[in-house]
């Protein structure tokens, strides 16, 4: 391997060629013409060399996309040439455009580096290729029926009828607080109050528990396999039975047995012992089956569905006894995990995949492994401790925390002149300056107090609690200790803080409040994002120097159906993590090391370091972000310090603006309140009712407006700069101010599209969102009748340590992107092309019409086991 100084010479070279928008102007940027020239340096072909028709033809394509006469064969695309995975990217999709040569996916280039390397591990491609690849492929209609077959009608009568359905939710929720405020309140004493609010605060909690199950029962029976069109009357019903499911309180419960009964009553076939960690709750539950023994980790996917070609298609998943489903799973329809086997982390099992009884199976699609990914033993199970502890959970919810938010709220309305005068107005006082003054400063203190109490008791019990905790010793499930691992998890993975604090200098020194340990903190100003979660902050090591996008998970606590272990987890030092990477305690990453996007981190072979890792199963890529030579000079020195200092300074009124605009929200709701208060006693319920569609629509409104004020002098648009780079800050900007999370609400729903269209996406009509995350709104076209499972992103930037890129994301009419599907920058999708699901979709990637990609890296599905053995060989 080259030095670090060679690699980040040699791959400066290739920004001008990549396609990307380099040409803007970077704070202190040297004239044009200093520097090192751009020119590839080229290693002189050798004299006579006769090069095979394949090599000849790779060459070509090759010396066309960088700019040179002549590409030797054993050039190294990336060392030698200049070359980034952006080039590579568009070298793949022009050679998948000529029907003489053979596919090229990105793990070819990456394990086979020179145009000879390559060539040889390609099969032989003198027989020509009967069609185009950018001929239609046929499309049975039992499966994957035309997205335009639904129409304009049904789409607006589906969202016709689901706005009826929310307001007669609405008003049936504004009933019961009615009468239960009016009961409550006409307690005589405060005991009489706290037994009122436990009598209606748990018949409402029980009320709510069964509603999801009475519904699903009544508008649906038994799930059975079938195929459900969207916007359809009978898709409206499994939007109902969906929304309640994912909303029901019994959610709250995840990782408890009450979670396992919830799931029971709703039709799901599971045994005894099983542990279910993730939030992502199944839906069509008549077709799960989870034999006993069971563990499923955080952040899995099986929701027995997938919306598929304008379709739902509900399915069976079948998992037996004694399995690991491990953390950041996805687990597709019709598929089966026999008993004993385990699924690694950042794994996936595609449609019609079967796991064999025993075995252990990792990547995405995954395939047989020879890894244990199980650390903690079993111990005996204990009914007893198991009940006790539903027991203890059940209680403290319907004796303490809801009679609490009931009983507590009631008095301090009633008991507190200034919240009183809030509820009960009266014309008089709405038109008083003094009230809009008290409701002012009152959402003010409840803003800055709920930080500073937030900080304080963050800080300080988590710490405590965490001393309990021995690492690396097994302790039972569902004893007093396992509800301290999940106390401090759910008390330090607080997304408001991380928000507030990510993306500036701030965070390292809020992780390391609530317990992370840093060696020797080089503060860039970016440290870590605006999400990073872990499961025990005081068992979390950063190394000096370290980098980190957002969506980190740190599973330093594992868990098997009886018992769990906390573990500490040390991320390697100068290194960088890209987003969506689930770390485990048992990572063999070491220093130095490039975490690519949704990587599977190996916990298997010997420690990692000075390399970059890509992929489900992960393999060694170059070290790529060492090449952005162009911005080395703010990475130390005078240069360093005046950019950070610039940044902190932006950063911190980015934070007050993030404060502001939660402060003007808190206080257009506390407005709303007030007015329907004031027309309670002429309106009744239907004044309480009327409020909630108002702070529905006023939510919506309020953050669109603010995102397009942040988003008025700088909208996001391609770009590549240092992150010292006043743009880049902009950029930071436009992701912590304006709020993302309402818009789940509008899940499945042709208001979704309304909102994105609002948010500036260019999007065609007849979308179908079951819950894609747009990080970059405005650079982001997607066509027509497309569909969007749950769980995917369209990310249209990346940032590698000191650099930032951008660019724009094109999705084609009649796209499928599957659940956990990411779709990276500067990415093309033709019509009518489906991505399979936990897709990772590289950067640069021309996808032709009506292709099936997936993978981690993506490539065409008919070529990935093509792809498996040329890459293994």
């Amino acid at each position: 391997m080259t030095s670090d100084s060679k690699l980040t010479s040699r791959a400066a070279r290739s920004g001008a060629r990549s396609g990307r928008p380099e040409d803007e102007p970077v704070i202190g940027e040297a004239p044009a013409g200093a520097g090192p020239s751009l020119s590839p340096q080229v290693p002189p072909a050798g004299e006579g060399h006769d090069a095979p028709p394949l090599e000849q033809a790779l060459a070509e394509v090759m010396a066309d996309l960088v700019s040179v006469p002549e590409v030797p064969p054993d050039s190294h695309f990336f060392d030698d040439l200049g070359a980034d995975s952006l080039v590579m990217a568009h070298f793949c999709a022009r050679l998948r455009k000529r029907a003489d040569l053979p596919s090229v996916s990105m793990k070819d280039v990456y394990q086979h580096p020179t145009i000879s390397g390559l060539a040889a591990a390609l099969p032989d491609t003198a027989p020509a290729r009967p069609e185009p690849r950018e001929a239609p492929a046929p499309v049975s209609r039992a499966t994957a029926p035309s997205p335009q077959a639904a129409g304009m009608a049904p789409y607006v009568l589906c969202g016709f009828l689901q706005a009826v359905a929310f307001l007669g939710y609405a008003y049936l929720l504004a009933l019961a607080t009615a009468w239960g405020y009016e009961w409550i309140s006409r307690g005589p004493s405060v005991l009489d109050v706290y037994v009122r609010s436990v009598l209606f605060g748990s018949a409402g909690f029980l009320g709510l528990c069964a509603l999801p199950v009475v519904a699903k029962w009544a508008l649906v029976g038994r799930w059975k396999p079938a195929e459900i069109r969207i916007w359809s009357l009978g898709y409206v019903r499994f939007w109902i039975v969906r929304t309640l499911i994912r909303s029901g309180p019994l959610v709250l419960f995840v990782g408890s047995p009450l979670y396992v009964f919830y799931l029971r009553a709703l039709g799901a076939n599971i045994g005894r012992g099983v542990v279910i960690l993730s939030r992502n709750v199944p839906v069509c539950t008549d077709l799960l089956t989870i034999g006993e023994g069971t563990i499923i980790r955080k952040d899995s996917f099986f929701s027995c569905y997938r919306a598929h070609g304008g379709v739902i298609q509900p399915g069976p998943v079948s998992i037996g006894k004694s399995v690991l489903v491990s953390e950041a799973t996805v687990i597709d329809i019709r598929t089966v995990l026999g008993d004993g086997t385990q699924l690694g982390h950042a794994s996936s099992l595609h449609s019609g995949q079967v796991v064999p009884d025993g075995e252990h199976w990792q990547g995405s699609p995954a395939d047989r492994a020879s890894v244990d990914f199980q650390v903690v033993g079993e111990m005996p199970r204990a009914a007893l401790r198991r009940a006790t502890h539903t027991v203890m959970q059940l209680a403290g919810a319907l004796l303490v925390y809801v009679p609490l938010t009931v009983g507590g709220t009631v008095m301090l309305l009633v008991g507190v002149p200034q919240m009183r005068m809030v509820i009960e107005p009266g014309p008089a006082v709405l038109g008083n300056a003094t009230f809009y003054r008290d409701v002012a400063v009152a959402a003010a203190m409840l803003v800055v107090g709920g930080v500073a109490l937030g900080l304080l008791l963050v800080s300080v019990l988590p710490r405590v609690l965490g001393r309990i905790l021995v690492p690396g010793r097994d302790y039972p499930l569902y004893g007093w200790r396992y509800s301290v691992q999940r106390a401090i998890a759910r008390l330090t993975n607080r997304r408001v803080l991380t928000r507030l604090f990510g993306d500036s200098s701030c965070i390292v020194h809020y992780l390391r409040a609530i317990g992370y340990e840093f060696s020797h903190i080089e503060q860039t100003g970016s440290n870590f994002g605006t999400e990073v979660r872990h499961e025990s902050p005081s068992l979390s090591s950063v190394g000096s120097g370290t980098m980190v996008a957002d969506g980190l998970s740190i599973m330093n606590a594992d868990f098997s159906s009886t018992a769990f272990r906390v573990s500490r987890t040390s991320i390697g030092a100068h290194s960088f993590l890209g987003n969506r990477i689930a770390y485990p305690a048992r990572s063999r990453a070491g220093d130095n090391c490039l975490l690519a996007t949704k990587v599977m981190v190996p916990v298997d072979g010997e420690i990692r370091e000075g390399v970059g890792l890509l992929g489900s199963p992960s393999f060694e890529i170059p070290r790529t972000v060492l090449r952005d030579s162009r911005f080395d000079r703010f990475r130390s020195g005078e240069a360093l310090r005046r950019g950070l200092a610039a940044k902190n300074k932006h950063n911190a009124a980015t934070m007050g603006w993030y404060l502001l605009s939660r402060w003007a929200y808190l206080l257009g709701a506390a407005l709303i309140v007030a007015g329907a208060t004031d027309l309670y006693a002429s309106l009744g319920a239907s004044a309480l009712a009327l409020a909630d569609v108002l702070g529905l629509l006023f939510t919506a409104v309020y953050f669109v407006l603010v995102e397009r004020a942040v988003t008025a002098a700088h909208r996001p648009g391609p770009l590549y700069c240092s992150i010292y780079d006043p743009r880049f800050w902009w950029r930071e900007r436009y992701w912590k101010v304006p709020s993302e999370t309402y818009l789940r609400i509008f899940n499945g729903t042709p208001f979704k599209n309304v909102m994105w269209r609002m948010l500036g996406v260019r999007i065609g009509s007849r979308v179908f969102d079951d819950g894609c995350y747009l990080p970059d709104r405005p650079m982001v076209a997607i066509g027509d009748a497309c569909t969007l499972n749950a769980g995917s992103i369209i990310q249209c930037h990346s940032q590698e340590d000191g650099t930032f890129k951008s660019d724009t994301t094109t999705i084609g009419s009649g796209c499928t992107l599957g659940v956990g599907t990411l779709v990276h920058y500067g990415v093309t999708l033709g019509d009518g092309v489906v991505l399979a699901p936990d897709s990772f979709l590289m950067k640069g990637e021309v996808v032709p019409r009506h292709a099936r990609w997936g993978g981690n890296p993506a490539r065409e599905l008919d070529q990935a086991r093509q792809d498996a053995g040329r890459c293994g060989r």
